[in-house]
């Protein structure tokens, strides 16, 4: 054989190894698309909201703080025209013009709520009281040794307020007698009045009961 004929054996070898990924891939039949789920099958999409519900509202920092804070903050937001320079009286006239502003709308406030309230005449009367009316204590006079004095002993039972037990105590003034009318075991009345001596700040009005 010549060597024409030994590359021509080699030649017609070589190409069917060549082409035989080609052709493999041509014969092996193309996979068939996975057939889409149903659209029943499909989970439930969740309904939109409601246009009617409105969204939740973020707290507002602003309502933790006092309500003078919160005030200037508010005022520090409001647009301000810058306004001329005053001198100091200007200013002091102006102020006082603000005030007395203020004080007229105070004052109609105060008659605007007293013109809202009930007379008088419509609920209980108030109770007829006597300016500075003097005390009367009544007690048992413990000593008369003294001329036109006496030593009177004013026993006083009340409820403690958290145990509610009745405590029991007592105090003595110094009263005036001046006609010594009043014995030791007397039950009497004294009124409280202006300083007598050191210590005598009552005087006897009656005696309400004899010792026997």
């Amino acid at each position: 054989m010549s060597d024409d004929d030994v590359k021509k054996d080699e030649t017609t070898e070589e190409t069917p190894v060549e082409e035989a990924p080609e052709a493999a891939a041509e014969q092996t039949p193309a996979p068939e698309a996975e057939p889409e789920a149903p659209a029943a099958e499909a989970p439930a999409e969740e309904a939109p909201p409601a246009a009617d519900s409105e969204p939740a509202k973020e707290p507002d920092p602003e309502d933790d703080l006092p309500w003078k804070e919160r005030r200037r903050l508010q005022r520090s937001r409001r647009p301000n025209d810058p306004k001329p320079a005053l001198s100091p009286e200007e200013r002091a006239a102006q102020r006082r013009e603000h005030r007395k502003a203020k004080a007229n709308e105070r004052r109609k406030g105060r008659a605007a709520m007293k013109a809202k309230k009930p007379e008088s005449g419509d609920g209980t009367p108030a109770a007829e009281r006597e300016a500075n009316a003097a005390k009367v204590r009544q007690g048992i006079v413990v000593s008369n040794k003294g001329d036109k004095s006496i030593t009177v002993r004013i026993d006083i039972a009340r409820r403690h307020p958290t145990y509610e037990k009745i405590v029991r105590r007592s105090r003595t003034l110094h009263a005036h007698d001046e006609r010594n009318e009043a014995g030791e075991g007397d039950v009497v009345r004294v009124v409280e009045t202006r300083p007598l001596s050191k210590t005598k700040r009552w005087r006897l009005v009656d005696v309400v009961e004899k010792a026997r």
